[in-house]
């Protein structure tokens, strides 16, 4: 089928060129093909745009007028193009991140502040939530999520890392409270959690043959982000079930303790997730391989 658009860049070539075999060799095609495509768009103009002799080819003053027009609009085709190859090559553009609070906070954030000093033309538009996202139907460019991911055809996954969860305390409240030494005896004691998603709330203990169950607990507190949950800790007021990467420092200093050392917890992948798309935008592709680089070099302290 026929467009508004067929035949323009062989009369272009034609007008330029000043013969149809010129332009078939520049256009990689036959000089009958060239011919019949300046024909079309003649008679679909109802205009002649060329003269043409057995000897040479010259612009009708309606082939003048088109030329023209014809120029003016590959030229701002051209312009288009540079535009979406500058985008493709350079990171700029806005970018639509949603990053886990904590995590997200601690070791995300500082890569996209790097990359943005280092890029100007690239903006950031930051999210930081503990819920599972839609990255398509609202509009998302990256993800990080931790868990168990669902089969999703439609999202590229790129693995980071294990989140390793323990259960810990401060040394005063263990004093005054007792350590646990089995998952019975976390029902004596002060437990503060994040999300619910459930009435019961369980954390996960790893039995002896690997594998891991959920241990039912009782809520004394309930906290909604994990920086907070981890000052509830500091301050005394209980036990709270938190990764790895979020209490090394305390525990380092001993400002923390860990208890049921070796069942404490299981491991959660963390993923890097996002559209598929038959092209990456530069944008995108540079803020993944900043995070995948940082990841491998064990930034996160993770593996």
């Amino acid at each position: 089928m026929n467009t508004r658009f067929d035949g323009i860049a062989e009369f272009v070539a034609v007008a330029r060129l000043g013969s149809f075999t010129s332009a078939a060799e520049e256009l990689g095609v036959t000089k009958s093909a060239v011919g019949r495509a300046v024909s079309r768009l003649e008679a679909r103009l109802g205009a002649t745009l060329l003269y043409r002799t057995t000897r040479r080819l010259t612009l009708t003053s309606d082939g003048k007028a088109w030329l023209e027009h014809c120029l003016a609009a590959l030229t701002e085709l051209d312009k288009g193009e540079g535009v979406l190859s500058t985008t493709q090559n350079q990171p700029s553009g806005r970018i639509r991140i949603d990053l886990p609070t904590a995590f997200g906070r601690l070791f995300i954030m500082p890569l996209l502040l790097n990359l943005a000093e280092r890029f100007p033309t690239l903006k950031l538009n930051i999210s930081f939530t503990d819920r599972l996202v839609d990255l398509i139907g609202e509009g998302i460019d990256l993800t990080v999520r931790i868990g168990a991911l669902q089969d999703t055809p439609d999202l590229v996954a790129r693995f980071l890392g294990m989140q390793t969860l323990v259960i810990c305390g401060t040394p005063g409240y263990l004093a005054t409270r007792g350590t646990p030494l089995s998952g019975a005896d976390l029902d004596d004691h002060d437990c503060i959690v994040g999300w619910r998603h459930e009435h019961d709330v369980a954390w996960l203990l790893k039995q002896p043959d690997g594998s891991i169950t959920r241990r039912v607990i009782p809520v004394k507190h309930e906290i909604r982000d994990y920086e907070m949950m981890l000052a509830s800790v500091r301050a005394g007021c209980g036990l709270a079930q938190l990764p790895s990467w979020l209490v090394q420092d305390d525990l380092r200093r001993g400002q923390l303790a860990t208890v049921l050392d070796g069942t404490s917890g299981g491991e959660l992948p963390i993923n890097l997730l996002w559209p598929r798309t038959p092209t990456l935008a530069a944008k995108t592709r540079v803020v993944i391989d900043e995070i995948v680089k940082n990841a491998n070099m064990q930034t996160y302290k993770l593996r």
